[in-house]
C-alpha cells in the first residue's frame, strides 16, 4: 500500500501530529535519509543496545545527525527517525529489521501478509506443440486415486489402462502464509517500538501520535 506523505516538516512553531508510519515514510522518501549504524557509536562512544531512551538523550545532547542522501542537509526530525532505526533493539529485529523498515518506507509499501492462491503443475513437459503439465498414474495415489480402468480394444480383448492426472501444488502454502503474517507482526512490533522512542525524542516539528497500522489485518473485525 502506497501512502502519499505531503506537507510534513515544513517548519512553523507548532508541532504537527503525525502517525509514526507517515513520519518514517516522509523521512526516507522526501528527506532521503539513510540508516547509519555506526553513527551513534561514533558520536557517543556507546554501542547500540544500552537503551533507546539513553541514546535518544545523547542524540539531543550532541546534536547527532545521520547523513542524508542529497546535497542539502536532511530535516532534523528525519535524522532522528533514521537514528532511531539505527538503534532498534535486537528484541525487535535489530539491524535487519531496521533495514527492512527503511526499505518499505522508502518504497511506500507495507509487508505482504497475503497472496492470491495459485495452482501450478509440479512438473511440465515441452515439445513442438508447446508446454503442458506432466501427467502421472492416478493408481499411485492409493485409495485417493483411480485404479486402472478396463478398455476393450478393436480386436475384442480387454486391457487395463492407467488414469492420468496432473500433480499440482497450491501456493502459497499454509506454512508460507503463516511466515508472511509472522513477518508482518514483527514489522508492526518494530513500528510500535519506534513510535514509543520518537514520542520521547526531541523532534522539532512533529509530535508522534499513537496511530499505528492494523496489527493483524487478516483478522475479521467484529
Amino acid at each position: 500500500m502506497t501512502m502519499a506523505v505531503r506537507g510534513l516538516g515544513t517548519g512553523g512553531a507548532e508541532k504537527r501530529p503525525v502517525p509514526v508510519l507517515e513520519l518514517v515514510e516522509w523521512a526516507f522518501q522526501r528527506e532521503k535519509v539513510s540508516v547509519e549504524f555506526d553513527e551513534i557509536e561514533r558520536e557517543t562512544g556507546t554501542r547500540p543496545g544500552v537503551g533507546m531512551e539513553y541514546i535518544l538523550m545523547e542524540q539531543a545532547r550532541l546534536g547527532c545527525r545521520v547523513q542524508g542522501g542529497g546535497t542539502s542537509p536532511a530535516h532534523h526530525d528525519a535524522d532522528i527517525v533514521a537514528s532511531t532505526l539505527a538503534v532498534l533493539p535486537e528484541s525487535c529485529g535489530g539491524r535487519r529489521m531496521a533495514i527492512w523498515v527503511a526499505e518499505l518506507a522508502r518504497a511506500g509499501r507495507r509487508p505482504e501478509w497475503q497472496a492470491e492462491p495459485q495452482v501450478r503443475p509440479l512438473a511440465t513437459t515441452t515439445n513442438r506443440h508447446g508446454t503442458r503439465a506432466r501427467t502421472a498414474d492416478a493408481a499411485d495415489l492409493g485409495h485417493a486415486g483411480w485404479p486402472h480402468q478396463p478398455r476393450r480394444k478393436r480386436t475384442g480383448c480387454v486391457v487395463l489402462e492407467p488414469v492420468a492426472y496432473s500433480p499440482v501444488e497450491i501456493r502459497p502454502t499454509a506454512r508460507e502464509v503463516g511466515a508472511m503474517r509472522r513477518a508482518y507482526l514483527q514489522w508492526w512490533s518494530a513500528l510500535l517500538e519506534i513510535k514509543t522512542a520518537l514520542q520521547i525524542s526531541h523532534l522539532t516539528a512533529h509530535v508522534v501520535t499513537d496511530v499505528l497500522p492494523v496489527s493483524a489485518p487478516w483478522k475479521k473485525s467484529t
